[in-house]
């Protein structure tokens, strides 16, 4: 343990949920099962009580209305906060959270304004939880238990060319002319488009200044999707824990989408290459209006992580996580993934099982089987196929 770390503040018990939007679902109650107490903050103490209604925990957690202020007034120490709104709103949280000396958790890639806190919150004995939910959360996991499979079988300082390919998408079940329904803020999809993506490729970082001209087909078990790279992949060489004798010939982190997606969404595109951001925005509108997600629809949630290491002399071993998962009438697809990681690390959170200062879903091969083992018991189901 650090100097300037402590041992974490116990937990108190008591979870305050940030936020019940597409991405809550069935991980909400297996904190109610899991804490002493939770309150779910929302827009407004109705649209609270709405939501935990419509998951069918109405008195099992209490409903509040969402502001900084009154969210502060009720925090207390060893409390757990978990954020479920947007990444750019969750430094104020974790700002809330080092004063009133509370746990954070969140499903979101760390921010640049959450780093600048996270000193602060080890030296106040404070858990910080990122990456736990699908992508970043799920996916990590995979990888980090193929690549301990892979060194396994051929050692981790045989010379070896690595091909690592990581994509996720949620995609309608049933198809429709736009390829897509917006399961989450339409305006935050377009914005990741805008993004430049790096990645590597043929053994060279490369960079997509517009990811989508990256496109190209990918075939899982005999289903044609369309993938391109997103963010920037080139970190998690290094928090993979990838063998330095191992040489990444390809290393993509992407995003995937149904057949045809490119074409439909061409008039999109030209928007995107020309468009300032009001222009985006108003786009982002339009988009939300015409290709919702409602009650009727079902969405599928796609997330496949494959890695191949070829060794100098020896036999190529290869290894795939598949999870493909459709949604019912009572969860989505997203919702059940995203959620139920989140409340596997909120568990570990109130059980003091997780150090103080930042802490990611899949750190370690070891932790990444642990938390893989207790999804699947759980009822998440995936399947992993490996080969030499």
């Amino acid at each position: 343990m650090s100097e300037h770390t402590k041992a974490p503040v116990p937990a108190s018990g008591t979870v305050h949920w940030i936020g019940a939007g597409l991405s809550t679902g069935s991980g909400l109650a297996a904190v109610c099962d899991t804490a002493a107490r939770v309150r779910l903050w929302h827009r407004t103490e109705e649209r609270a009580a709405e939501a935990l209604a419509g998951l069918g925990l109405a008195g099992r957690a209490e409903p509040r209305a969402l502001t900084l202020p009154a969210l502060a007034a009720e925090v207390a120490p060893g409390d757990v906060v978990v954020s479920m709104l947007p990444a750019p709103e969750h430094a104020a949280l974790l700002r809330v959270c080092v004063e009133r000396r509370a746990h954070f958790a969140c499903s979101s890639y760390v921010s640049d304004a959450v780093l600048d806190l996270v000193p602060e919150a080890a030296a106040a004995g404070l858990v910080v939880l990122t990456e736990a939910g699908l992508d970043p959360g799920i996916d990590h996991l995979f990888a980090h238990s193929l690549i301990a499979r892979a060194e396994q079988e051929i050692g981790a300082g045989t010379l070896a060319e690595v091909r690592l390919t990581s994509y996720c998408g949620g995609i309608p079940a049933v198809p429709n002319d736009f390829r897509y329904r917006f399961s989450w803020a339409p305006l935050g999809v377009l914005n990741a488009l805008r993004s430049p993506a790096r990645y590597v490729e043929d053994g060279t970082e490369t960079t997509a200044a517009r990811p989508w001209e990256a496109t190209r087909p990918h075939v899982i078990d005999g289903e044609t999707f369309e993938v391109y790279p997103n963010r920037d992949s080139v970190p998690f060489v290094a928090q993979y824990g990838l063998p330095a004798a191992w040489e990444p010939m390809a290393f993509v982190r992407g995003t995937l989408r149904l057949d045809g997606w490119l074409r439909a969404w061409d008039r999109v595109f030209e928007e995107l290459k020309a468009g300032d951001d009001a222009t985006i925005a108003a786009l982002a509108g339009e988009l939300a209006a015409a290709y919702p997600t409602t009650d009727e629809d079902r969405d599928r949630v796609v997330l496949a992580v494959s890695l191949e290491v070829r060794p100098g002399s020896g036999e190529t071993w290869s290894g795939r996580y598949l999870l493909d998962l459709e949604g019912t009438k009572e969860e989505s697809a997203m919702a059940r993934c995203v959620s139920r990681p989140l409340a596997l690390g909120v568990r570990r959170i109130l059980a003091d099982a997780l150090p103080a200062g930042l802490n990611r879903a899949a750190e370690t091969a070891p932790r990444s089987e642990e938390w893989l083992a207790e999804l699947a018991g759980e009822g998440l189901e995936f399947s992993l196929t490996t080969s030499a």
